[in-house]
């Protein structure tokens, strides 16, 4: 008689590893299993569930599986039924879902009302921080502000930082703290309990931890426990799983802090480094073998990962063929960039194996309206329709529609305030209660508003610039609309006063002009972003095998393709300046970008311009030097030619020696030029550059060779 282990092999055609084997057949007690890119394991995982049944004779209904998204939970159930058709259905959910049913058993008989996922009562989370933050400003939030308020809530909450100390939090913007705590003053003095997706968390932990009868009742539902995906997991949700095995401590966590790129919503990757100290009899494994990529993809995401510190040692490898090299371009611009990916495209006899891949999705916008006009199929993982309902977008064609209709004075007052007439709050309350007729709308103000010296000179001069705006091309009105009638100025101010990332709103700005390029009127111009957020929209809703994938790294994490071309590899965006100051930042940087990597199976091109990402230098320095590695082929590499001299180059001249930065030294950045150090503690150098003054790790600087000595400091 075959083994369990046989059995599945002749009857499905999976044939486990001997890690996996063991994985499987360890089934009591706590276990951490570290599992690789393409390490096969959540096929581990169900075959861990089968053995459970059929080898250790559990009943399904005493299996509980917890994902970190609803889709992963809908691709183990699937993959569970498909394995084990005859088997009874098995407990598999998000930890959020599970949350909501401990929440719902500790409310029994009480009163409460979800302000998350649903309208009731017209109440809902999102409306209730857009009116309390209109309150306290005056103004309407933007999307921008309001995702981050509501990231800003998310990440307390997850974190199960106490009120107390809310008040040393940083917060994403002025005044984010405060409207906190109005939300949460607001809900738990309303006439029922509102509950938001995030005290689901944190009411299910505290239930279990104050009501033991509760408690008990879950401990007693499940005899074994599995989570998945437990790199993305906070402390607040493995809080609430370490409650429900404090009994049996039956729990297999499978989870790889390689991967681990959610910080940022509360995840805790530190959790597993510290996972024997909360189990002291867990048993750790490694599933590091890759079913997924080439040698050569395979060999240099293990090396370049291994810079990271902070991570359990591991070492991932792969029998599959060496394969062909990764493809690093160093390009002349972004405009050549997109040049070459379409070219590539171009070559390509189908798409539905293809990924491009990016940081941000603003970096998808002038790509997909290329692609849109070849009638290339494609699909979004992660679109994001914001771009065409963001402010900077809505002001912009506000301004432009003004000047060829002049009359509508409410078009102008819905961005006057953006311009440079220094309209008071009055004035602009006044402007909102003109209707619009006939007239110039500058005549109507003159007749309804009360306006000072300067601003009827300004509106003169404002005239005029609308006047012009009306008969350029976009590319060239947009410029007019930064420049003469002070959008610029106001941006800058707007950034500087909300907390706002000037390069993010800059790289708006550019990628309307980008777009506003191809057209030669307004109209034409305007249509077009109506007709792309359709599309965008689209892109998101259908997908089938034959289209492109467009994603963030963040979004394609589980996913695979045979060609990956990862895009605007440049320092700001990966990793970004913040990223660069913080170690811990810059490592998850790393690992972003190692998630990135590994979603290639056989070609993998690294595209960058300008300043070229300190991630594509050290791979590139990896493969290099790859003649020291374990690998038996040594992996090549293609580069495209040097780039213009307007980029910045590498510093070959960097400095080396940590000593050597001392308080009174003069420096040079590679990326914020020459600079002087005013001071030095510890690790920490506060530099004072040309227009800003940064604080900066020495053991980065030179990690990363970003500094080069103009001048010692001066001996005492």
């Amino acid at each position: 008689m075959k083994d369990f282990f046989g059995q599945k092999e002749q009857q499905l055609g999976v044939r486990l590893n001997r890690v996996q084997r063991k994985a499987v057949e360890r089934t009591e007690g706590p276990l951490l299993l570290l599992a690789c890119p393409g390490s096969g394991k959540t096929t581990t995982m169900i075959m861990r569930i089968g053995y459970l049944i059929e080898e250790k004779k559990v009943s399904p209904s005493r299996i509980k599986a917890i994902t970190f998204s609803k889709a992963s939970a809908t691709d183990m159930l699937e993959r569970y039924h498909k394995f084990f058709p005859e088997l009874a259905p098995v407990d598999f959910s998000t930890i959020h879902s599970l949350a909501f049913q401990i929440t719902r058993d500790h409310f029994a008989g009480s009163r409460y009302v979800m302000i998350e996922g649903n309208e009731s009562q017209g109440l809902n989370k999102k409306r209730l921080l857009r009116e309390m933050y209109e309150t306290e400003n005056q103004e309407a939030i933007t999307d921008d502000q309001l995702e981050e308020l509501v990231s800003f809530i998310s990440y307390v909450k997850n974190k199960m930082i106490p009120r107390d100390k809310w008040k040393g939090l940083k917060e994403p913007f002025p005044g984010a703290k405060e409207i906190f705590k109005t939300y949460e003053a607001f809900k738990e003095n309303y006439n029922v309990r509102l509950v938001d997706f995030d005290d689901m968390l944190t009411l299910a932990n505290r239930a279990l931890e104050e009501n033991p009868i509760l408690r008990a009742t879950y401990q007693d539902r499940w005899d074994y426990i599995m989570t998945d995906e437990s790199q993305d997991t906070s402390l607040v949700q493995h809080a609430i799983v370490e409650k429900l095995v404090a009994k049996h401590q039956n729990l297999c966590v499978v989870a790889d802090d390689d991967q681990s790129i959610y910080t940022w919503r509360a995840a805790e990757p530190t959790y597993l480094l510290k996972f024997r100290s909360v189990y002291p009899e867990a048993y750790v494994m490694k599933m590091e073998r890759n079913y997924r990529s080439s040698g050569t993809i395979v060999d240099l995401s293990n090396r370049f990962i291994k810079m990271n510190q902070q991570r359990h040692d591991k070492n991932m490898y792969t029998k599959q063929a060496q394969g062909e090299p990764i493809v690093i371009k160093r390009l002349a611009s972004e405009d050549a960039q997109w040049k070459y990916l379409i070219k590539e495209l171009k070559a390509l006899d189908h798409y539905g194996d293809t990924a491009i891949l990016y940081r941000n999705n603003t970096s998808s916008t002038l790509l997909m309206t290329e692609l849109e006009r070849l009638g290339i199929p494609f699909y979004m993982k992660d679109a994001d329709n914001r771009f065409f309902s963001h402010w900077i977008v809505e002001d912009l064609l506000n301004f432009m529609r003004f000047s060829l209709k002049p009359e509508r004075v409410d078009i102008y007052a819905k961005f006057a305030s953006k311009t440079s007439a220094y309209w008071s709050g009055s004035q602009l309350r006044a402007l909102t209660k003109i209707q619009p007729g006939t007239r110039h709308a500058f005549d109507e103000i003159m007749r309804h508003v009360e306006v000072k010296d300067y601003q009827q000179k300004l509106l003169i001069q404002q005239r005029k610039s609308f006047e012009t705006v009306a008969r350029l091309a976009p590319l060239a009105a947009i410029r007019k609309i930064r420049s003469d009638l002070g959008y610029d100025q106001m941006l800058a101010r707007r950034a500087e006063k909300f907390g706002m990332k000037i390069q993010y709103l800059e790289k708006i700005l550019v990628t309307l002009e980008q777009m506003a390029e191809q057209h030669a009127t307004i109209t034409d111009f305007a249509l077009h972003l109506k007709k792309m957020e359709g599309v965008t929209r689209q892109a998101k809703a259908t997908k089938t095998d034959e289209m492109l994938t467009l994603s963030t790294f963040h979004s394609a994490k589980g996913l695979e393709f045979e060609r990956v071309y990862m895009i605007d590899l440049v320092d700001g965006i990966i990793p970004t300046t913040d990223d660069t100051e913080q170690p811990d930042l810059l490592e998850e940087a790393r690992r972003l970008f190692y998630v990135g990597m590994t979603r290639a199976k056989k070609h993998l091109e690294l595209i960058s311009y300008d300043t070229e990402s300190l991630f594509v230098q050290e791979v590139r320095q990896l493969a290099l030097s790859s003649g020291s590695s374990n690998t038996s082929v040594k992996p090549t590499i293609k580069v495209a030619p040097p780039p213009p001299k307007n980029t910045v180059p590498e510093n070959e001249n960097a400095l080396r020696e940590n000593e050597l930065l001392t308080k009174g030294a003069k420096i040079r950045h590679r990326v914020f030029g020459a600079g002087e150090i005013v001071e030095r503690d510890g690790e920490r150098l506060t530099i004072q550059f040309e227009k800003q003054r940064k604080e900066l790790l020495a053991d980065i600087c030179i990690s990363h060779k970003l500094l080069e000595l103009i001048e010692p400091a001066p001996q005492k």
